[in-house]
């Protein structure tokens, strides 16, 4: 197929901003707390020095791993890499199955911020259509990746002005395909030229680390790694990097700890939803009196709630990333923490992207219906959807702007004929996958421009749906229904950050749920909707509150004699 105008350059001329000294001070900021750069105030033509990985002698336990870590990172601190200004240099050390662990236990036992996590969703598309071995496991020479858990950073990239081709650069510019698990984890605004309120400011515009310390849970063994990061030009020596490594490698707990096993006491003490459901009620129908109306172009936005939990205690947010494996089939876990913040975290169904080389593959999800415990109930409830009449409407309004997208990039694009179903243990889903071949590798950037944000989490066209929801919805969205995922040097794969919460700072949960609004769409049944899609959350509060106090309820009677 013909190939757009559509280029990295082109929309880094839209989205970059003046780069001079003063830009470059509003733009990004340090954070002292971090024992780290952000590698967004680098000039991106510069070449990195070094960039290598050094594989250790595997050990038998995930124990032994990190004293011989500690061991291998102080003979490097005594005789330091050849005289280099710049460069990133991962340790890693391989642990057999026979000692597999779990990287969220791991993760549980650290206390050291920042924190990241992310799990492959674990489904691969179908090789008679992809282009590519799709999504959703994350492979590195027959080593496939179950999940990644990263404290510290070695270098972050952050800035408060909308993700830019420029930052994207200077991520790369930490890459390489010659070292494949030197990744950057993090996230991006749903809009970045909204507002930041201040429950989402420690998260900028975007954020992404590269951890120092890494934990990476493999289908048949398992890696403990660290990574050390330097440039002297952003006045991060070698020294400097390794300093910090040590401060972090002493606070690294070499223990697991089981937190699935905890049963987490707290009372719910009150919620309240923004919008309201009377508010939400108008907004939707305003919403389709627009969609309606022959002067507007808007066929479909999607409108979305946050509901606010107080609870009396605070909310471990790892614990409850844990807990949400359960409902992790075919989805992606996420856990993002920048220093001194809370923990964005999410149990997502829905993929953004995945570029391995120049192979990318996108999926199309649209559309809302529970699942049933009852087998021929649950098949009944999956039919009706796909047949509904307003779900198809949504769904092909997402399918058909995806391929269009991947069409102004790519060669070619492949668009599965059909649409399916995808079903989690909660919701299932109308879905189709596309894939296409990049003409370079550059295009990531364009990919990642394009495809967010999606019909499924904004609306059509993008840019009418995006104002509609700026001067209609009553909170910030922050990182919900942004991309969520890493960049890599062979490979890079994004979800959407949707089904997702911002925990773990104060005593209050926020969940975040949305729904489309298109013609034929029922305010209440959508209202409906967003309590479905946050039920993996609320669920989970209101069973550790029922358990606090059937617990509590058990002691008084003991206390009393009864049983």
């Amino acid at each position: 197929m013909a190939r757009s105008a559509v280029a990295p350059d082109s929309i880094s001329a839209r989205l970059l901003h003046p780069t001079s000294s003063s830009a470059l001070k509003q733009r990004y900021w340090y954070r002292t707390c971090s024992l780290s750069m952000n590698g967004c105030k680098a000039a991106p033509e510069r070449a990195l020095g070094l960039c290598e990985t050094r594989t250790l002698p595997a050990v038998s336990a995930p124990e032994t791993a990190l004293s011989e870590l500690q061991a291998a990172v102080f003979s490097l601190k005594a005789e330091p890499p050849p005289c280099s200004p710049s460069g990133i240099i991962r340790l890693e050390i391989q642990v057999p199955i026979r000692k597999k662990a779990n990287a969220i236990d791991w993760l549980h036992a650290q206390s050291h911020l920042p924190r990241c996590f992310f799990s492959g969703r674990g489904q691969r598309m179908d090789p008679s259509f992809s282009l590519v071995n799709g999504g959703g496991v994350w492979s590195n020479s027959g080593r496939d990746l179950v999940g990644v858990a990263g404290v510290g950073s070695a270098v972050f990239f952050q800035g408060i002005d909308p993700f830019a081709f420029q930052d994207w650069k200077c991520i790369r510019r930490f890459l390489s395909k010659d070292c494949p698990l030197i990744r950057a984890y993090g996230a991006i605004r749903f809009d970045a030229r909204a507002n930041i309120s201040s429950e989402w400011k420690d998260f900028g515009s975007f954020y992404f680390t590269v951890p120092q310390v890494e934990f990476d849970e493999l289908e048949e063994s398992s890696i403990l790694a660290t990574t050390i990061a330097w440039d002297d030009s952003l006045l991060w020596t070698w020294k400097n990097a390794v300093d910090g490594l040590q401060v972090t490698m002493h606070q690294i707990s070499p223990y697991f700890h089981k937190s699935t096993t905890e049963v987490p006491q707290t009372t719910i003490i009150s919620w309240n939803h923004v919008p309201t459901k009377a508010s939400w009620n108008t907004s939707v129908k305003k919403a389709l009196q627009i969609i309606r109306s022959r002067d507007s172009e808007l066929v479909k936005v999607v409108l979305a709630r946050c509901s606010t939990y107080v609870t009396d205690t605070c909310i471990d947010p790892v614990t409850l990333l844990s807990c949400l494996q359960v409902e992790g089939e075919n989805a992606y876990q996420f856990y993002i923490q920048p220093p001194d913040a809370p923990a964005f975290i999410g149990n997502t169904p829905e993929q953004l992207f995945h570029r391995k080389y120049l192979n990318i593959s996108s999926e199309a999800l649209a559309g809302t219906r529970a699942r049933s415990l009852n087998k021929d109930e649950d098949l009944q409830i999956g039919r009706e959807l796909l047949f509904s009449p307003k779900d198809h409407i949504e769904f092909t309004i997402v399918r058909e702007s995806i391929r269009r997208k991947l069409e102004s990039i790519c060669d070619e694009v492949l668009v599965e004929p059909s649409k399916a179903l995808r079903k989690l243990p909660r919701v299932q889903h109308l879905c189709a996958q596309l894939s296409g071949r990049l003409m370079s590798e550059d295009d990531e950037f364009a990919i990642l421009a394009s495809l967010h944000p999606s019909p499924a989490v904004c609306g059509l066209p993008m840019e009418e749906a995006r104002q509609f929801i700026k001067n209609n919805e009553m909170f910030d969205r922050g990182m919900y229904a942004g991309p969520v995922g890493w960049f890599g040097g062979r490979e890079s794969e994004f979800a959407v950050g949707i089904r997702s919460a911002l925990v773990g700072k104060g005593f209050s949960t926020l969940i975040y749920a949305g729904a489309g609004i298109v013609e034929g769409t029922n305010p209440c049944s959508e209202w409906d909707e967003l309590d479905l899609k946050a039920s993996q959350f609320t669920k989970l509060l209101q069973q550790w509150e029922h358990q606090t106090r059937y617990r509590e309820i058990n002691i008084g009677s003991a206390q009393r004699g009864g049983y």
